[in-house]
């Protein structure tokens, strides 16, 4: 497989799948587009793995071991075809990009995938922080890299983003998560605001749940405002992205707080009306106070 096929590949798997952000758009630089298709691609696929209900824990966890092997043969300048037209591609790609790529970020994100299979519960807020870390942050620090930006303080702006991003994402899909027996708002707000696990097994949306939602929406939010200096630190075709980036994530925020968090009733998604709003507000785009 030549690498233009493999970028080809990666491209195409990158926009079959829904996100509430915009993952390799025309807003992308050209030149970094075809990188970010593909470490997109690779964690997609990962996730997937950490993610198939129907394989057993050490099945996922070998798939994600291998995953891993795959991206060190990539990392040597090498490729071994699996004989799985996606899978090769991702890797073949992955020898080009990792030139201009830390690929000590995608075993971050590895490790997250791990954690995904283990790992049911956080404690606190700082937990939940650390898994962000490494499941969310690095893409958005190899999206900086992979288009020339290699800055300490747009790194920890975009983390923040990135943090956020992943978070909404975990309030949106809440009542999806639990009932496949996850959970990610951290078990100490919970008991700070009296909410019980029993019940969203029944699906009811109480009042001490409000609360908790309220709380670690407003963490949240926090967190959008601190990491949105970073669309304006960028150059280029990047600022676009990474506007509509922050607008869809914060959209989805606001969505969420609306309806007062009852995911149970109904999961916020982004629509045609919001790409309108979405495009508007990057284009008349006002700069952080």
């Amino acid at each position: 497989m030549v690498t233009a096929d493999a970028y080809a590949t990666c491209l195409r798997l990158a926009r079959e799948h829904y996100e509430n952000f915009p993952v390799a758009s025309w807003l992308m630089p050209a030149a970094a587009r075809p990188h970010i298709a593909a470490i997109y691609a690779f964690a997609r696929i990962a996730d997937d793995f950490a993610d198939e209900g129907d394989r057993e824990p050490a099945e996922r966890l070998a798939l994600l071991n291998d995953w891993q092997r795959l991206l060190d043969l990539a990392m040597a300048g090498q490729s071994d075809l699996t004989g799985n037209d996606r899978h090769d591609a991702v890797f073949v790609a992955l020898t080009e990009t990792l030139r201009i790529a830390d690929a000590s970020l995608l075993h971050d994100l590895l490790d997250a995938f791990r954690q995904d299979v283990s790992t049911k519960r956080y404690e606190t807020w700082d937990d939940v922080l650390g898994y962000c870390r490494r499941s969310a942050n690095p893409v958005g620090r190899l999206v900086l890299q992979t288009t020339g930006h290699r800055n300490d303080t747009l790194n920890t702006q975009s983390d923040h983003v990135c943090t956020a991003l992943q978070l909404t994402n975990f309030w949106q899909d809440l009542a999806r998560d639990w009932a496949n027996g996850r959970l990610y708002v951290p078990l100490e707000t919970v008991r700070t605001h009296g909410a019980r696990l029993e019940d969203l097994d029944a699906g009811h949306w109480t009042p001490e749940w409000r609360a908790v939602l309220r709380d670690v929406g407003a963490r949240t939010r926090c967190l959008f405002a601190a990491g949105r200096p970073v669309t304006e630190g960028v150059t280029g075709r990047l600022r676009w992205e990474l506007r509509a980036t922050w607008l869809g994530g914060h959209r989805i925020l606001d969505r969420l707080a609306a309806s007062d968090y009852d995911v149970f009733r109904s999961r916020p998604s982004l629509t045609w009306r919001d790409g309108a709003s979405i495009a508007a507000g990057t284009i008349f785009w006002r700069r952080s106070a």
